[in-house]
């Protein structure tokens, strides 16, 4: 569903994602774990199409996010970590816009957002403009926004930062049911043990580079992955 390939990203003379590379299949959700400025917020901004990349290739359901960019993001939902909605816009009204951006019917759009903004407890103020909802209010909202076209590949951003822990289990039970459904998921977190729990797969980046991937299994091996994270962060520093 997502393939990186070699990706080099440079920000003047840092060079901010260093030959990376992984792929996430079908149905899979993959952590992606890293200090402040490893290159995560990076990575996900290029696999979205945001941002432009030096060289490598970067691929969702076989399709080039550099030469089908408009077909990429048809396929994909990004939820960033400080989402930015139109305040003036009423919750509903925003809903309905991306709706129609992404060319959602009126009847499947309805019961999309009525399912998800139940789930969400956000029904009693969608009628509300969003310049009065609290960030964990606008995070939900901008989690049902990305979920109304049915993506394939959803990319998130510190997806659990300000949300209180019944939207945060909705949002562990939404990307195992979406996963369920073949879709896929790529995340960062600093919450690791979020991570263990919900991945199959997990990425470890630091100053650019990947130092751990693969299975959450094979990767965290007999120890926790708060142990192994650590313990490649020591590596690093001796």
């Amino acid at each position: 569903m997502l393939k990186i390939d070699r990706l080099v990203k440079t920000f003047g003379s840092k060079r901010a994602v260093d030959n990376l590379s992984l792929h996430i299949e079908p149905g899979e959700i993959c952590g992606f774990i890293g200090h402040n400025g490893a290159g995560k917020t990076t990575t996900i901004k290029a696999v979205c199409g945001i941002l432009d990349f030096d060289s490598g290739e970067i691929t969702v359901a076989g399709k080039s996010v550099k030469k089908n960019p408009i077909e990429v993001k048809r396929e994909i939902a990004y939820i960033p970590d400080n989402p930015e909605l139109y305040d003036f816009l009423s919750g509903i009204k925003y809903l309905n816009f991306i709706a129609d951006v992404y060319g959602v019917n009126a009847g499947v759009r309805r019961e999309r957002i009525q399912m998800y903004a139940d789930l969400f407890e956000l029904t009693g103020d969608l009628a509300e403009p969003i310049a009065a909802y609290s960030h964990g209010m606008k995070q939900k909202l901008a989690i049902i926004s990305a979920l109304i076209h049915a993506p394939k590949l959803i990319i998130m951003d510190e997806p659990f930062v300000g949300l209180d822990p019944k939207a945060a289990r909705a949002v562990k039970q939404t990307m195992r049911e979406k996963c369920a459904e073949g879709c896929s998921v790529f995340f960062s977190t600093h919450v690791l043990e979020v991570a263990e729990k919900l991945c199959d797969k997990v990425a470890i980046i630091r100053n650019g580079r990947l130092v751990a991937y693969g299975e959450m299994e094979k990767v965290r091996g007999d120890s926790s992955l708060e142990t192994v994270f650590f313990e490649l962060e020591g590596m690093a520093h001796d």
